[in-house]
């Protein structure tokens, strides 16, 4: 469901899924709270096929937010797909959020 990858010791979550809800929303926060047991992780989100994400999304994408500021890492968001965009925005989770329109445009963003 989830897939991690590292570049440049930044690791990189994607989702196999279209649609992340209360449904599959635990095994997602699990999986990407096992990233920040260590300090300053650096994770980007890839949202790149992700077309809805409900109210448990975004709640476990703010309770990982949490996580990472807690363990002094850093949690930022790449390829966010219109629709996902627009409930960012419409739950002003945008100026939560650091949200990057690509990959390689957020990678650079950690230098």
């Amino acid at each position: 469901m989830i897939n991690i990858e590292k570049k440049d010791k930044i690791d990189i979550i994607s989702f196999s899924v279209n649609k992340i809800n209360a449904l599959i929303i635990d095994e997602i926060r699990e999986g990407i709270l096992k990233v920040f047991d260590n300090s300053n992780s650096k994770v980007i989100i890839d949202l790149k096929g992700v077309e809805y994400v409900d109210s448990s999304g975004f709640g476990c994408f703010l309770s990982i937010m949490k996580a990472a500021r807690n363990n002094y890492g850093v949690l930022k968001f790449a390829n966010p797909e219109p629709r996902v965009i627009e409930l960012f925005e419409t739950l002003h989770l945008h100026t939560v959020f650091q949200i990057y329109s690509d990959i390689e445009t957020c990678l650079r963003s950690f230098k």
